[in-house]
């Protein structure tokens, strides 16, 4: 199971990369946001949840389920949740002022064209 978490976080990060690596500010925002998807994943994966054990420790119980990565987790959302706003209100505001959602805020012109042009 480790295996299967450790590529899916391998995925949703490579994914998030490949999103803000692009030249348009929605797909900047998304990848940003697949990112910090990844990141609260990793960090619940590096919390050992136990399932059915208690966040609390007891005397008599063996196993608890640490909650420092989940309390870390709720602050990150509610973080990445403000960014994510902000972002998109920037993005607006960038695309009312220079009329493209290029992250330059100038279209880049295409290379080359038909045949016998240049």
């Amino acid at each position: 199971m480790e295996l299967m978490v450790a590529i899916g976080l391998g995925v949703v990060t490579a994914c998030g990369l490949y999103l803000v690596l692009r030249g348009r500010t929605f797909p900047l925002v998304l990848g940003l946001s697949l990112i910090s998807y990844a990141v609260n994943l990793f960090i619940l994966a590096m919390g050992r949840l136990v399932p059915g054990a208690s966040p609390i420790i007891r005397q008599e119980a063996a196993g608890y389920a640490d909650p420092i990565p989940q309390a870390l987790v709720l602050t990150a959302i509610v973080i990445s949740f403000g960014m994510t706003g902000f972002l998109l209100a920037l993005a607006v505001r960038m695309r009312h002022q220079t009329g493209s959602d290029h992250v330059d805020g100038v279209e880049p012109k295409p290379v080359g064209g038909p045949a016998g042009q240049s």
